[in-house]
């Protein structure tokens, strides 16, 4: 695992659930800056490739995991910028026929797994003087939609978490921007149906949905603004999607 020290004079970013889609590209996007990039995942041998190309650091990190965070933010004594973008969902049961261990998961990672990361980097974020916490949350966070109840609760816990901070943290050196993305074609929905290929591409098909550098972009451009500039929320959706409910398929 790649553990290269930092450059001290260089600003850091921590990235989770970088191992792939909208993580992935705000990596690189982030490097691209000029950022010292901390790439946190589960796959690390995703995370050492990707370490490699941008020059960033590659650590194991499971957010549903407390030992794995701790050992995660450990040494990490300077942070400027923390993406929150682990998180995910499975299924699409209605409410009665939930699967508990879908909705205990999907609350795990989204809810508790950004609490556990932001709370153990808030001291490093105030201290580095212009800190920015960005969280991935979803038009879930914003609205709700047939069968989705597990994820859209999730979400919305999500966001109130990141919302809240925006209160608490008033006064203090660290902005926060709540980055809500509609339909993007990433491996969520594979992840959403437990691997089937088919009904994943099934999602996106006859529409043209955002791409994870879409967001990437979007994340690099936050970063970017000066600190008395806090962009509270943006919520991103493609031409297609209208709402959580309606797209050009569903009319």
């Amino acid at each position: 695992m790649s553990t290269a020290a930092s450059d001290t004079s260089r600003r850091v970013a921590v990235v989770t659930g970088a191992s792939s889609g909208i993580g992935a590209a705000t990596a690189r996007a982030l490097a691209g800056d000029g950022y010292d990039v901390v790439l946190g995942a589960r796959r690390v041998d995703r995370l050492e490739a990707l370490a490699a190309e941008i020059g960033g650091r590659a650590r194991q990190l499971d957010v549903t995991d407390p030992e794995s965070v701790d050992r995660f933010v450990a040494g990490l004594d300077r942070v400027d910028v923390l993406v929150n973008n682990a998180g995910g969902a499975k299924g699409l049961a209605t409410v009665a026929d939930a699967d508990l261990d879908d909705w205990r998961w999907m609350w795990e990672t989204n809810v508790v797994g950004t609490l556990r990361v932001t709370k153990a980097l808030l001291p490093a974020l105030e201290a580095s003087g212009d800190g920015l916490i960005v969280t991935i949350t979803s038009l879930a966070a914003i609205e709700p939609y047939d069968n989705g109840a597990g994820y859209t609760s999730a979400k919305h816990g999500q966001a109130m978490i990141h919302r809240t901070l925006r209160l608490e943290l008033l006064g203090k050196p660290i902005r926060l921007t709540e980055i809500a993305p509609g339909m993007v074609e990433t491996e969520f929905s594979l992840v959403r149906f437990d691997g089937d290929a088919d009904k994943a591409d099934a999602v996106y098909s006859g529409l043209e949905p955002l791409v994870a550098d879409d967001v990437a972009e979007v994340i690099s451009f936050v970063a970017s603004r000066p600190p008395h500039v806090n962009m509270d929320q943006i919520v991103l959706k493609p031409r297609d999607q209208a709402s959580a409910r309606r797209n050009i398929k569903t009319g």
